[in-house]
């Protein structure tokens, strides 16, 4: 009895020791993201990045993921990364312009006709010269989602054309060349950080905001606007970017099951956006009055933001800006 209680003992022990010696095997990361948790993006991070990293990984790496602005707003989990606090983060591109102003020369209004083109520049020689621009301010860029195109939402009228955008108080990201477009537009432009903005709509703070469809519909914008055009004034790119010190310290089979994993999460989030996008505009049109702007308006308002590309060029580079409007040229 003694003998079989004793060899109970050491197999409890042993098992023990087993459980402690994968755990410790295991290295964890941390994600951060701003998007909401049923958010294209927030999703494949979930679902695909998690999923894929334990694969690639052979279950020597996890992640904890931390969605809907759980460890701060977009520029605190910007900051995080750079500071090392936090290992990585899925962003709105404009809360990294301020650090790599070059990211502004695919933020021009009216730039890209399709998300398909968006992203034929994106994935060639234009999103390797941004991708060593980050790499160069302290992040390893592992590629760019889909945020998509931006419209505008206000709670005063309906907006079918510029002139009707006069004077309106509208919350933007915090990209230069984002708000010298609308203020050329003739709108009061206003840089707010997302965390902030639902309250300001709510309390009159603001007249409106621009965002794609899908984040209208999933940060509940439509509950306190009542106008919905589609302007679609900006593509918009979603940036995933880790601290380049902490990354480049990994194993190089480390990096790699990162890589890999994250470009199949980026994969699967450029699908189901464009899937997405179409149902939010659906939904949104149950909710809001929505407009539709002619060709003529939307002209009219390339040409008045058309000199925003000349001071885009002097904080991001004319070579850059060129280089970006020529690839564009190339897949229209």
């Amino acid at each position: 009895m003694k003998f079989r209680n004793l060899h109970l003992q050491l197999c409890l022990a042993t098992a023990l020791a087993a459980a402690a010696c994968s755990t410790a095997a295991q290295e964890k990361i941390r994600i951060a993201g701003n998007f909401a948790a049923d958010h294209s993006s927030s999703v494949a991070v979930e679902k695909v990045f998690r999923a894929e990293l334990a694969k690639l990984s052979g279950n020597k790496l996890d992640v904890d993921i931390f969605p809907a602005m759980q460890l701060g707003g977009a520029k605190e989990n910007v900051d995080a990364v750079r500071s090392g606090t936090l290992f990585m983060t899925w962003v709105g591109a404009a809360f990294l312009s301020r650090i790599v102003p070059e990211l502004e020369s695919v933020s021009l209004p009216f730039l890209f006709p399709s998300r398909e083109a968006a992203f034929k520049v994106m994935d060639g020689p234009v999103g390797q010269l941004l991708d060593q621009k980050l790499a160069d301010k302290g992040f390893v860029s592992l590629g760019w989602m889909e945020l998509g195109a931006r419209h505008l939402t206000n709670s005063k009228r309906p907006i079918k054309s510029m002139a009707e955008m006069k004077g309106l108080k509208i919350r933007l990201q915090p990209n230069e060349a984002h708000l010298a477009t609308f203020r050329a537009l003739g709108v009061n432009a206003i840089a707010m950080d997302v965390k902030e903005l639902y309250s300001a709509l709510e309390q009159g703070v603001l007249d409106g905001q621009e965002n794609p469809y899908s984040i209208i519909v999933a940060n509940r914008y439509g509950e306190v606007q009542k106008f919905v055009s589609n302007t679609g004034h900006f593509f918009d790119f979603i940036a995933v970017v880790a601290n380049r010190k902490q990354f480049e310290a990994m194993k190089p089979e480390q990096q790699k099951a990162i890589r890999g994993a994250m470009a199949a999460a980026i994969a699967s989030q450029r699908s189901l956006a464009a899937e997405l996008d179409a149902k939010a505009l659906a939904e949104l049109r149950k909710k809001m009055q929505y407009d539709a702007l002619t060709p003529q308006a939307i002209d009219e308002m390339r040409k008045a933001s058309a000199p925003v590309v000349d001071q885009v060029k002097k904080r991001a580079g004319a070579e850059l800006v060129d280089r970006v409007l020529a690839e564009v040229a190339k897949v229209r």
